[in-house]
């Protein structure tokens, strides 16, 4: 069993889900994050907020696997002020939504003093709820961006252990993993870290604290990410026990914290019918026929008295 800590599904479609279930995937987190074209209505991002704890948990359930997902405003909007005003009148209520197990990704871009502000503003709201929260590193200067980070998390309060520093690389993981953070890495192909390079990490540092995600999403990406650097490491010799962790166990743990995600929810999962819809849809189409599953034996059933 796989967990994917880091999926941007709603620029996925149903195929990935269909793929990364029959690859082991049980459970993955979507995060809030920029869509590709800045928004430039507090309404487009309700909407899109909308649809994380709404429409997409509903899809990832019809093909058996339980979504969960975080709520935030990404660090490129962050820099319209306007905006990110309007976002954080927002933000509150979806925080406290069914499913929502952190607030992320969030952080910093070209490390603005927007950013920053809007940066603290929700560590802030993630103590005041207690959440645990997903940091985005930056892509250019990541070394210092990542080291601000985790200096400003502290600044805000924040117990390191609630943290997942995600997108680190060989430049960053050493300090994440020494300050107590959770280390995220990105399986993503061409930039971020590719799967053989995060074996050889897996191989120096062990599994302790560090997740390992595919962050799949509308660019160039693969949503078997976890799934296939699992397969890597244990064909090069990597314990088995701490694959299990860095691609399942420590995403529970931290995530788990919200107190909104259960590894009961995928052993004892319902049933999966796609006749059901959602708001009146279906994620049928063309006459297709329905997966429909019988119902799986409560735990109660398997008692004989």
């Amino acid at each position: 069993m796989y967990i994917d800590p880091h999926a941007h599904m709603v620029s996925r479609t149903t195929d990935d889900y269909e793929a990364m279930a029959a690859s082991g995937v049980v459970a993955l987190v979507e995060p809030a994050f920029w869509v590709g074209q800045p928004r430039t209505f507090v309404g487009t991002y309700v909407d899109y907020l909308s649809s994380l704890v709404g429409w997409e948990r509903f899809r990832a359930g019809q093909f058996g696997i339980r979504h969960y997902c975080t709520v935030g405003l990404n660090s490129k909007e962050a820099n319209n002020e306007a905006l990110a005003e309007g976002v954080m009148e927002w933000l509150p209520r979806f925080a406290m939504k069914e499913g929502v197990v952190a607030i992320g990704e969030i952080g910093y871009d070209e490390q603005t003093p927007l950013e920053d502000k809007y940066f603290r503003a929700q560590l802030a709201l993630a103590v005041e709820l207690s959440l645990p929260v997903m940091v985005h590193t930056p892509h250019r200067d990541k070394k210092r961006g990542t080291s601000r980070s985790m200096d400003v998390c502290e600044e805000m309060g924040l117990d390191p252990s609630w943290v997942v520093i995600d997108h680190n690389n060989e430049e960053t993981v050493r300090e994440t993993l020494d300050r107590g953070y959770y280390a995220g890495f990105s399986i993503y192909p061409s930039t971020k870290m590719g799967n053989a390079r995060m074996v050889e990490l897996l191989a120096q540092y062990g599994g302790e604290r560090i997740i390992v995600d595919s962050a799949c999403d509308w660019g160039i990406s693969d949503c078997l990410g976890v799934a296939k650097t699992a397969h890597l490491a244990l064909a090069r010799g990597i314990d088995p026990e701490v694959v299990r962790q860095v691609t399942y166990a420590n995403a529970l743990a931290v995530y788990g914290k919200s107190g909104q995600m259960n590894e009961a929810d995928w052993l004892d999962p319902p049933a999966v019918d796609q006749r059901t819809l959602f708001a009146g849809n279906s994620i049928l189409r063309g006459g297709r026929e329905p997966r429909i599953d019988a119902a799986p034996a409560r735990r109660d059933d398997l008692i004989i008295e």
